[in-house]
């Protein structure tokens, strides 16, 4: 069930209540003695955030599993290119 945001359009007063997604929207105010009516503000949703260094990577896997990928990993990277030493420009024939 998720919570709505409502401001009274009388005295201002802003609240949020946890109400059924079937339940009717509120309309009269809850403070007592105002009786003004209420709108329903747009909310922007429950945000999702990510902490760590990984979340599949390293939560989920066994050290077996750890073990193969790197060795998988080793074993298809390309080999390192060999430095190539520095040629002389020709001289020219005077």
């Amino acid at each position: 069930m998720p919570n709505y945001d409502y401001e009274c359009e009388k005295c201002g007063k802003r609240f949020e209540i946890f109400q059924s997604m079937n339940d009717a929207k509120l309309t009269d105010c809850p403070q007592p003695g105002c009786g003004g009516k209420v709108k329903r503000l747009l909310g922007t949703g429950g945000g999702i955030i990510f902490k760590g260094a990984g979340f599949y990577q390293t939560d989920y896997r066994s050290s077996s599993y750890q073990a193969g990928a790197k060795a998988d990993g080793a074993a298809s990277a390309p080999p390192p290119a060999a430095p190539t030493a520095p040629t002389a420009a020709p001289k020219s024939a005077e």
